[in-house]
């Protein structure tokens, strides 16, 4: 988000092992209303990020985002190869020639949750990733600008999770969960879940690293 010290790897290891851990839990939603192969497609992503870690810190974030999208559409497959893989790839376009603040990464993951939106043409409300997606690039745009990084990653982390537990009554209306009907209320969405682990991570990343002084 800011400027930091940390390194891409760091954040990738970070949403690899926050995948690993929740796993069953995941595998368990996944089944109830997908087709249960999201978490084994997902960690497919991470193993080859994983394996390309060292090319990263080598070019800018342009670069990075752009290589991150392009490794997830080739290695994970499905939807969600194309949805992760579509808002990385529109990241990176829009950062390019930009310096990364917090108010910048605000306005390039909107503009990346904006292509996923056109590309699976859903939006909040239809039980998918973009119910925890959309509400945390809303909460970055509007904290962005005046808010201090602590206070942002606690709101972003809070806007994930509420976002994720949204999607437990709801319809669905994409992918397989939408022919279960009123089956599909009672549980969380798969990738809803992901998505969530995944912020936390990269959260959880941010907020240790700014609390250690320098």
């Amino acid at each position: 988000m800011q400027p930091t010290p940390v390194s891409l790897p760091v954040f990738i290891r970070a949403v690899a092992a926050a995948i690993q851990e929740n796993a069953e839990e995941v595998t368990a939603l996944d089944q109830a209303v997908g087709d249960g192969d999201h978490v084994i497609n997902l960690q497919r992503g991470m193993e080859a990020l994983i394996l390309q870690s060292g090319e990263f810190d080598k070019v800018d974030w342009a670069g990075a985002w752009q290589k991150i999208g392009m490794t997830l559409m080739t290695t994970v497959g499905g939807a969600s190869g194309s949805l992760y893989g579509t808002l990385f790839i529109a990241m990176g376009k829009a950062v390019r020639g930009r310096p990364l603040n917090l108010q910048t990464f605000a306005e390039v993951f909107a503009q990346g949750v904006e292509a996923v939106k056109q590309r699976g043409k859903a939006d909040v409300g239809e039980k998918t990733m973009l119910d925890v997606l959309i509400p945390v690039a809303t909460t970055l745009q509007q904290m962005a600008a005046t808010a201090p990084l602590q206070e942002v990653l606690k709101k972003v982390r809070l806007a994930a999770e509420t976002g994720c537990e949204s999607t437990r009554n709801m319809l669905a209306t994409k992918g397989r969960a939408s022919f279960l009907g009123e089956r599909a209320k009672g549980h969380l969405d798969a990738g809803a879940k992901t998505s969530q682990l995944m912020i936390g991570a990269i959260v959880g990343v941010l907020a240790e690293d700014s609390a250690t002084p320098a």
